[in-house]
């Protein structure tokens, strides 16, 4: 079964940019855009005139990253998974007794 494609345009920052996606992630899309704009446009509105415009998006960049990661981290569920294997195995091993 073909995946059903989506073409749509997105404005980045300065730049256009036409993007073919699946048709369900359209949202995602549009919101991360949203995202990127939001924050090049805080940044710029506190630097501009004293940073590069290259700085700007690199700081952006930094920050939209550094947020990714810590929202990752928050949902870690590897130590919960972790006990949960061992709490399964004291059980299995208490109920073979």
């Amino acid at each position: 079964m073909a995946e059903d494609k989506l073409h749509i345009r997105l404005h980045v920052y300065d730049t256009e940019l036409s993007v073919n996606i699946p048709r369900e992630e359209e949202e995602y899309y549009r919101s991360a855009s949203k995202l990127i704009n939001e924050t090049v446009n805080t940044y710029s509105t506190l630097f501009k005139g004293k940073k590069t415009d290259k700085d700007i998006l690199y700081m952006s960049m930094l920050d939209i990253a550094l947020r990714y990661k810590k929202e990752g981290a928050r949902n870690d569920t590897a130590p919960f998974s972790d006990i949960l294997g061992k709490l399964t195995l004291e059980i299995e091993d208490a109920l073979k007794k």
